[in-house]
């Protein structure tokens, strides 16, 4: 089975296994959230993470991007640092660390306290095979966009001293949004259809990674899949997808997920034409009366 015959569609099976008839520099981006560590016995299978860090170095293309989102577990009031002990791999074996950003819960599920703050947030590691080849990135609006300011400045990104002498004026309209990114989890209509997985992260989150890092025709890749999130946004993003997992039941999900949506997305389409089919008559109407 070549790899172009896996392009859009959820494989049921051990995800180490199905890369290896992966070509190498074959995926654009890849999208996933591993079991973490006091659920790395996933519904009774294992969780081989060297592996699976290799595999993905092999098939990721050159300026491909790996996005591994993460967290640790607290055991015996130690959190294990197991994010950081497999990003540091992910370098080992000859990725870039690009960026280290964080996805922060507007709704997080509050914890038993134990000496501690309610855990808020999950690593989203960044990792490129080079230098990255795309990036699309995510504007957002200035709090002083076209005011002119006297004494704040922009930051001089020199590699010496940051002497921060170039004025701001005026303040620009946008500027690329930070590294920290906020969503609702499980809330929207979209996240709703993941309720028989324990753990999905939002649509929004994928999206906005895919938009980021892929541009339209691209390979977007899921190798732990879960309830097909990644693939689900990838399919109605114009993007390519392929997603792998173990569990028979998590791959009817996505199977379902994403079929449900493309009917959704062929509806609104058919929508759009009756209505602009409508508006042409009206208008030409309009001119055979005039």
């Amino acid at each position: 089975m070549s790899s172009k015959s896996k392009v859009n569609q959820i494989i049921e099976g051990n995800c180490v296994e199905v890369m290896k008839d992966f070509e190498s520099d074959f995926i654009d981006l890849t999208v996933t959230s591993p079991p973490y560590d006091d659920l790395r016995n996933y519904k009774g299978f294992v969780f081989p993470f060297q592996q699976i860090a290799q595999e993905l170095c092999r098939i990721t293309k050159p300026g491909g991007v790996v996005v591994w989102i993460v967290n640790d577990a607290t055991i015996q009031g130690s959190e294990t640092g197991t994010s950081f002990t497999q990003a540091l791999y992910f370098k080992e074996i000859g990725f870039n660390l690009h960026d280290t950003m964080i996805f922060r819960k507007r709704n997080p599920i509050p914890q038993i306290y134990r000496k501690r703050y309610n855990n808020e947030f999950e690593f989203m590691f960044v990792f490129s095979k080079g230098v990255v080849k795309t990036h699309n990135p995510i504007m957002v609006d200035c709090v002083h966009a076209g005011l002119e300011l006297n004494g704040t400045t922009y930051k001089n990104f020199s590699k010496n001293i940051q002497t921060r002498e170039k004025l701001a004026k005026p303040v620009k309209d946008k500027k690329i949004k930070g590294n920290i990114w906020e969503y609702v989890v499980g809330k929207k209509q979209e996240d709703q259809e993941a309720k028989g997985h324990p753990a999905p992260f939002p649509c929004e989150l994928a999206r906005d990674h895919i938009n980021s890092w892929t541009n339209k025709g691209d390979i977007v890749f899921d190798p732990m899949c879960g309830s097909g999130t990644t693939c689900r946004v990838a399919a109605e993003s114009n993007r390519k997808y392929i997603g792998i997992d173990i569990s028979h039941e998590y791959v009817e999900i996505a199977k379902k997920r994403i079929k449900n949506n493309e009917m959704q997305l062929r509806m609104i389409l058919e929508e759009e034409k009756a209505a602009y089919k409508k508006n042409r008559l009206k208008k030409t109407r309009v001119k055979s009366k005039a």
